[in-house]
């Protein structure tokens, strides 16, 4: 399950259980057609809390979709998970994609004020981990 949605700092993008192949590629051709009208630069918020482990195939179309939003005007990203490995998965991702250096990671069990803290980074460069 994935969701593109229009926000007044840019976009916020959910991801949810269980993501195939078929559905991550149709994520990236809504996700072309979103940016196309985008003003820049923009932010994103990324919620994967329910968001299971991406199979292989999957993962490079995501990196396909990281570098997109990056191109496209992308300034700063948040990610909000809940699991410890699948951030690690999100780390290397983001580090194959080139948009590591302004992407922030919140734990949502450890930040119940997960929303505020991704929101401040995105539009006030406040680094959630400090």
């Amino acid at each position: 399950m994935y969701k593109i949605t229009k926000e007044k700092f840019g976009f916020q993008l959910t991801f949810g259980n269980i993501i195939s192949l078929e559905e991550m590629n149709l994520w990236l051709e809504e996700s072309k057609k979103a940016l196309a009208g985008a003003y820049k630069p923009f932010g994103v918020l990324i919620d994967m809390r329910t968001l299971r482990l991406l199979q292989p195939d999957v993962q490079k179309v995501m990196v396909e979709g990281q570098g997109l939003y990056k191109n496209s005007g992308m300034e700063r990203s948040c990610v909000i998970l809940a699991s410890a490995i699948l951030t690690m998965q999100f780390e290397r991702l983001a580090k194959e994609s080139g948009i590591y250096a302004f992407e922030r990671y919140i734990n949502a069990a450890a930040h119940p004020d997960w929303y505020a803290k991704a929101v401040g980074w995105i539009q006030n460069k406040i680094d959630p981990g400090l």
